[in-house]
């Protein structure tokens, strides 16, 4: 079914793939399981070998992606975290919940940035953040910055990628394995950090 989806792109004019890379990027933000890294990969990879341009597929899909993500946040915030699971049962379980609670109370901004790199997390970030009232500005910014780091980065290696389709997924995929991994690895990292501190204040007091 992706295939056959992936074949209809290619046959559209640059306007209407940039305007379909927005809508699945801001679909990301409702429906996580959506193939979103492989048709922004493939979009940018023709767009950049057609009439468009890499920048524009980028463009498209960064505005769509943060344009979903403001709405989850004002869904989050007018609602809550008890209407979020029990409306969105799969995005908002109440183990996500915490675990972002908990990296949010302990590093602001930054767990947010993080945990857009984070499977599982990444998708409950805007409307807990609207649920835990994070200042608008700050959290769209937050989740702005991490878009354009994550889709920049996939729109950068299909521009590399030459003809070859095939290495644009294997490359998609050991990159996303490896931001995924870094992500945790500095949040385990910042955790034992926090750890050691409050062991020391005890100690202290």
């Amino acid at each position: 079914m992706l295939q056959s989806f992936l074949q209809w792109l290619a046959a559209w004019p640059p306007a209407v793939l940039y305007l379909v890379l927005a809508l699945f990027a801001a679909l990301e933000n409702v429906f996580p399981p959506l193939p979103t890294d492989t048709v922004v990969a493939f979009g940018t990879w023709l767009a950049a070998r057609g009439e468009g341009s890499a920048l524009g597929a980028f463009l498209g899909t960064w505005v769509g992606n943060v344009a979903g993500a403001a709405a989850m946040y004002e869904v989050g915030r007018r609602h809550g975290t008890t209407w979020m699971r029990r409306k969105f049962p799969r995005l908002a379980d109440e183990q996500g919940e915490a675990r972002l609670r908990t990296l949010y109370s302990r590093y602001g901004l930054a767990a947010l940035v993080l945990s857009r790199f984070i499977p599982g997390v990444r998708a409950l970030v805007p409307p807990f953040a609207g649920a835990l009232r994070v200042p608008a500005l700050s959290a769209i910014a937050a989740m702005a910055l991490a878009s354009a780091v994550w889709y920049g980065l996939i729109a950068y290696l299909a521009w590399r990628a030459g003809s070859n389709w095939d290495a644009v997924t294997r490359m998609i995929a050991r990159s996303g394995r490896i931001v995924t991994v870094s992500a945790v690895a500095v949040a385990l990292l910042a955790a034992l950090v926090w750890l050691l501190h409050q062991r020391r204040e005890r100690a202290r007091s």
